[in-house]
């Protein structure tokens, strides 16, 4: 056995010295096989071991000590090459080895099959790979090759080229050898090569993400972050092992998005602020990519948006305050001066205070809608539509659109603005885009029952003096004002349109009716009927005595319209009606069109020589119209643009001493004068407080509906479940108070409609 090991030993030795192909396989398989057959497996696999053992010492002092790196040079070029030589150095005596091995293990096949499993030691293949972790695989060769890794990785980072097959070849030879002594039989890279790359990475990017805050802007930060995600992913797959990818992509998450959140989103000049108002789209979706990453990311952007949002709309609103505030102190000034004798500011008339409002509500709006665009376009674009951020977005405009306590009423100014005739320059498709979206900050008001109101007049206004765009535009906004707050919202709407065409139809009958009787009439009337509790009039109609024409006219009407509707009662509304009046000037005719007052007006001057004059108190007491009524219709017909009448003393206010004559002087261009019909605006103080009072009564009763309807359908509720199932139900029409509801609760206990329990907690309804 002695000297059949002998050979055998020569051979393997030859075979390690790549000198196989002048040996014979078959014979050499034979001395293994006897080896084993007669007992002898022990010493051909303890000698074998020993042989490759040798080998490998051997290999390691050939080539793999002698390409140690120096250390001496700081020059990453030549640093990256010794490191590289190492590197190839171990994947030399790596396939060396591999290759002796695998010719060794056809050789020893018959022991490996019987010998290794009756001693219960690793095949020769097995043993092979343990012996290189043993001899090659140790200190001082293993911290050397781990180091050389990590200083290309690092040289790599820092921006120069590396060869990086020579990092991949040595990367493969640490995964293929599992380690015996660790438990799990985890890989050389698991146990040895990863911790180090991850702990030489965590302290490389922690310093990284101070050293790019202090030196970089935040979009160029984020381009920065993401190209180092880039890379890595890159490097993980290419150099070292995908294992690998998840924690390093932790290690990034962590040090270069989640410890600078609030850093980069704050960046004076560069933040988040500055690329929304820059429209950097691509940063921002830069900006959604890398916080996406990390679990506080999404809520940080949340956050932010929202409060960049809020401040855009508070700034929206503060204009719009100031603007108002601004624009009636100067209109006093000014006014204070032309006019000598009004008494100091107060009684000064601003050139056109509902103008400027006016104005005020629109841009107001106008602005809210941009903002919108501009932040829908951004949470498209930039951060795929998030549902999210979303949700973050509309609660933002939701609170600063409810802090402006007249966006209800701005909105339907805005809305009013777009259906009335005579949009220049906007094309039916154009003016229904601007009302979906003006559709979508509606949605945003919580005291819709405002909204509805002021709608309400809005459109009676419209409807009253013929300004609507086209009915088909109205009835698709009622249609929109339908889908968001369902059926009685709009059933009143519905009801004065409903009130528009049976009037068109009544004034067809009765024109009919006059031409069958021959019935000669001075004054064309043309009479729209309006059912009391659709419309936003007051039921008392404001005084004025008609003169014996309008009388005549109007009572002829009555008698038909009575006639073909009994139990009904007709009560006229001047305040609301029109005329179209030919006046004779001394230049030439003209068609005036004015309000029904101020016709009531121009009729008491008819009989007069023109330099006869009327008081203000006698035109008062002729014509029984309301002092603030009556102040307005004289100012636009003696202080206005086109003066018909001439005031004495002249000025821009009308007060009780003032006296009024015909000006017969007059004279226009136009044949056809419109004199001051009542435009859309927006209201005073005292009008405001009064449309606030008549808003919270009928607040009142809906709550006190909305209680009885559930108490009756539940018959028994605690409290706390009534008041949170009335403000659900209240919710699409206004936000109630728990106080005005529990007010309203005790309210309906006193009047029997309620009882309260024993446990002073819940109610029982009382039928």
């Amino acid at each position: 056995m002695d000297e059949t090991w002998a050979k055998l030993s020569r051979n393997i030795i030859e075979i390690q010295n790549h000198n196989a192909a002048n040996l014979s396989f078959e014979e050499n398989h034979r001395y293994a096989y006897n080896m084993v057959l007669y007992k002898s497996g022990d010493k051909l696999y303890k000698g074998s071991t020993q042989l490759i053992a040798e080998n490998l010492e051997k290999l390691a002092k050939e080539y793999i000590i002698p390409a140690f790196p120096t250390g001496v040079s700081n020059d990453p070029v030549q640093r990256s090459q010794e490191c590289e030589r190492l590197l190839k150095a171990l994947k030399k005596v790596w396939d060396d080895h591999t290759s002796s091995l695998s010719k060794l293990r056809d050789v020893l096949k018959y022991m490996d099959r019987v010998y290794t499993k009756q001693a219960g030691v690793p095949e020769i293949w097995e043993a092979g790979l343990i012996l290189f972790i043993k001899h090659i695989i140790r200190p001082p060769i293993e911290d050397h090759v781990i180091s050389a890794v990590l200083t290309l990785i690092q040289i790599e980072r820092d921006g120069y080229t590396i060869n990086r097959s020579s990092v991949k070849g040595c990367i493969d030879v640490f995964l293929q050898l599992i380690d015996p002594m660790a438990r799990d039989n985890v890989s050389v890279y698991l146990k040895d090569v990863e911790p180090a790359i991850l702990k030489e990475s965590e302290s490389f990017y922690k310093a990284e993400g101070d050293k790019l805050l202090e030196s970089c802007d935040a979009p160029e930060y984020l381009r920065r972050v993401e190209a180092r995600f880039q890379e890595e992913e890159s490097r993980t797959h290419h150099i070292l092992s995908t294992l690998t990818s998840a924690p390093l992509r932790r290690i990034l998450e962590q040090h270069l998005v989640s410890a600078h959140l609030w850093t980069v989103v704050n960046m004076p000049n560069s933040g988040l602020d500055a690329m929304i108002d820059s429209d950097r789209i691509d940063d921002l979706a830069r900006l959604y990519r890398l916080f996406t990453k990390v679990p506080a990311g999404l809520p940080c952007l949340r956050k932010a948006l929202r409060e960049t949002v809020i401040r855009r709309g508070k700034e929206i609103n503060d204009a719009s305050a100031g603007l108002a505030g601004d624009g009636a102190e100067s209109q006093e000034e000014e006014a204070a001066e032309p006019s000598a004798k009004a008494k100091g500011k107060a009684k000064a008339r601003p050139p056109n205070p509902a103008s400027q409002t006016l104005t005020l509500a629109l841009k107001w709006v106008q602005d809210v809608l941009d903002l919108k665009d501009k932040f829908d376009t951004i949470w498209r674009k930039a951060f795929q539509g998030d549902r999210d951020l979303e949700s973050g977005l509309n609660e933002a405009f939701e609170t600063f659109i409810n802090l402006n306590e007249k966006s209800p009423e701005y909105i339907s100014l805005f809305i009013d603005e777009n259906l009335k005739k005579g949009l220049k320059g906007k094309s039916d498709t154009e003016v229904d885009i601007v009302l979906d979206k003006t559709i979508t900050v509606f949605r945003y008001v919580t005291d819709k029952d405002v909204f509805e109101r002021y709608y309400k007049g809005h459109l009676a206004k419209r409807l009253l003096l013929g300004r609507s765009v086209s009915d088909d535009a109205e009835r698709g906004m009622l249609a929109k004002l339908k889908v968001e707050c369902g059926y009685q919202f709009t059933q009143k709407l519905e009801g004065m349109f409903h009130d528009m065409k049976i009037s068109a139809e009544t004034m067809q009958a009765y024109r009919d009716h006059l031409a069958k009787n021959a019935i000669e009439q001075d004054i064309d009337l043309s009479v729209i009927v309006m059912t009391s509790t659709f419309w936003p009039m007051s039921h008392s109609a404001a005084s004025c005595t008609f003169p014996a024409q309008l009388i005549n006219a109007s009572k002829a009407f009555e008698r038909f319209y009575l006639s073909r509707h009994s139990g009904r009662r007709l009560t006229w509304q001047p305040s609301l009606g029109n005329a179209d009046v030919r006046v004779k000037f001394k230049s030439r005719k003209h068609d005036l069109n004015v309000s029904t007052f101020a016709l009531v007006i121009l009729l008491l001057f008819e009989d007069l020589l023109d330099d006869q004059f009327l008081t203000y108190e006698e035109i008062k007491s002729a014509t029984a119209i309301p002092d603030v009524e009556l102040k307005r219709q004289l100012q636009s017909l003696a202080c206005a643009k086109y003066k018909i009448l001439k005031k004495h003393p002249p000025g821009r206010d009308v007060s009780p001493s003032d006296s009024f004559s015909f000006n017969a002087e007059f004279s226009a261009p136009l044949q056809k004068i419109k004199i001051s019909t009542v435009a859309s605006r927006v209201e005073n103080t005292e009008e405001r407080k009064e449309t606030k009072d008549r808003i919270d009564e009928e607040r009142r009763h809906q709550t006190e509906a909305c209680i009885v309807r559930i108490m009756k359908d539940r018959k028994h509720m605690t409290h706390n479940d009534l008041v949170n199932e009335v403000t659900r139900q209240l919710a699409s029409r206004f936000q109630p108070n728990p106080m005005a509801i529990k007010k309203r609760i005790e309210g309906l206990i006193e009047r029997e409609y309620l009882e309260r329990c024993e446990d002073r907690k819940s109610y029982n309804y009382l039928a």
